[in-house]
């Protein structure tokens, strides 16, 4: 009872205080203070001066907290995950009798985080309310949706007495279609696309809702791989996919941990001297039982993963730490090349932790060399990226448009991120010097980088003749296995002697003026 009393009285406070906050009241204080030291004299001034602050202060403080806190009222008034599993339960039990059957549906959106990078949390929320509305619109009246944690919904469709695949498979374009229709912020329109996977009751594993929306979930998390804007239905390979997947998450993030992981070093030379220009590091597993691993057989695993990022930072300590070493032996070499992720260059903090990186390695930041994706350059509209190329550019670095040719990169794009060498991919290189239709190609990639001011080097060179050709046709730096397979850091040590020594006896070549 008393503890009735005690609420009732802090309502009270609460509700006064929130009068006292109303703009027609405010112009009244001064009147209402002069007032209570007119009717009951200084003491009530003071009580009035002390207690009207404090009644501001706690009302103010829970109205930002309200503020703060408050969604959207259509997504406010959506189920959570917890009540979505309850209705599925209560479908699911009531199946045996009923004869009916449900399905469950999970919605995740595609590039989500590029949307809060570059629009921020503000714009995320008002795509969700305003998806919600049209999810809920292509829905039937018994249909419940629920907010995911994460920015994702689940649908749990009323009980029917028949369902079929083709319905659900339907169902799920239907909702895409809602969802694509553009959002509009301020004076921008915001395009979205969702992955869907779904689960008809009769496949879930067990024969309840927590099972039914976590098939939904799984099949959901491979639409997104599949994506964008891909449609997945739940079956039991997925789940154990889904089982190896973490547990090869776990072997890897072991292997990167442990040091299994780390660089090989290929060498790039110039056409023109010989010399040694820098070299590239290339990751590679040193797997304890199955041997040397190819790139091309783990990084997509790592990219599924989520573990780019880590990758990076791997490679990069023992890119810079070969740099040292190369200096301590006294051998010059001038840079090493690491390659980025677009994953990688969408943090925001990445230029100010290269520079920490260099500056730990009393480095200077000409002597790393970024190398970024052509087909990032080209597809990208993401600000953040864009600001990370041009900073590591500002602060030193050398910026390589790697894999040129493969992509739509613009003259435009190479402009805006300040590239200073293209890499020619290595489709252009195979049989350059017996095709005539490739060195004209080549020749005019080479004659567009000199307009442009760009130094060029060409990848993937695996005869002589491949490297006398593109030195007559003006190419700056060659690398490929014409020159030599990627190494370890200690086999770089012998080779750079060796290289040095025999490089009395190469022939010069005359180049394109």
């Amino acid at each position: 009872m008393a503890s009735r009393r005690v609420s009732r009285l802090i309502s009270g406070f609460y509700r006064f205080g929130l009068w006292l906050r109303r703009p027609e009241v405010l112009v009244f204080i001064p009147a209402l203070a002069l007032a209570a030291f007119w009717v009951a004299g200084e003491r009530s001034l003071i009580l009035a001066a002390l207690l009207a602050p404090f009644l501001f202060a706690m009302t103010g403080r829970r109205d930002e907290t309200r503020s703060a806190l408050q969604l959207p009222d259509v997504l406010d008034g959506l189920s959570l995950r917890g009540q979505i599993i309850g209705t599925l339960d209560a479908i699911l039990r009531e199946a045996p009798v009923s004869g009916c059957s449900t399905g469950c549906f999970v919605l995740q959106f595609d590039d989500s985080e590029q949307l809060v990078d570059r629009f921020g949390r503000a714009a995320q929320i008002e795509v969700l309310a305003r998806s919600a509305e049209r999810i809920c619109a292509v829905l039937r009246g018994g249909d419940a949706v629920a907010r995911l944690e994460g920015g994702g919904f689940a649908v749990a469709l009323a009980p029917v007495r028949r369902l079929e695949l083709e319905a659900l498979i339907q169902l799920a374009s239907r909702l895409q279609s809602a969802v694509s229709v553009p959002v509009k912020l301020d004076s921008a329109r915001l395009y979205v696309t969702c992955s869907v996977g779904f689960c008809h009751s009769a496949q879930a594993p067990e024969a309840s809702g927590n099972s039914l929306l976590n098939a939904a979930q799984v099949a959901a998390d491979e639409a997104r791989r599949r994506g964008p804007n891909a449609i997945r239905a739940y079956s039991p390979e997925m789940a154990r996919t889904r089982a190896d997947r973490d547990a090869l998450r776990a072997e890897l993030e072991r292997a990167l941990d442990e040091g299994q992981i780390r660089p090989n070093f290929q060498p790039q030379i110039s056409t023109h001297t010989g010399e040694i220009t820098g070299f590239e590091a290339l990751a590679r597993w040193y797997h304890p039982e199955k041997g040397v691993i190819p790139p091309a057989e783990f990084l997509p695993l790592l990219e599924d993963a989520g573990l780019e990022d880590r990758l990076g930072e791997v490679i990069l300590y023992h890119a810079l730490t070969a740099l040292s070493r190369w200096d301590q032996a006294g051998l010059g070499v001038p840079t090493v090349s690491v390659n980025f992720s677009a994953q990688e260059l969408r943090n925001p903090r990445l230029a100010e932790r290269l520079k920490w990186e260099l500056d730990r390695f009393d480095l200077e930041p000409k002597r790393l060399t970024v190398e970024v994706l052509e087909n990032v350059v080209a597809e990208t509209d993401n600000d953040v990226i864009v600001a990370n190329v041009a900073a590591l550019s500002r602060l030193g670095c050398g910026i390589d448009l790697d894999d040129f040719g493969t992509g739509h990169a613009s003259i435009t794009s190479i402009r805006r991120f300040a590239i200073r060498r293209i890499k020619i991919d290595r489709s252009f290189v195979t049989k350059l010097d017996e095709d005539r239709e490739q060195q004209k190609m080549v020749s005019a990639i080479l004659s567009m980088a000199e307009r442009l001011g760009l130094e060029t080097l060409a990848e993937g060179v695996e005869t002589p003749g491949e490297h006398a050709m593109l030195a007559q046709l003006g190419c700056g730096d060659v690398q490929g296995f014409g020159i030599a397979r990627p190494m370890t850091v200690d086999e770089t040590l012998d080779w750079i002697a060796r290289h040095r020594t025999q490089l009395s006896k190469v022939p010069k070549i005359a180049t394109r003026r």
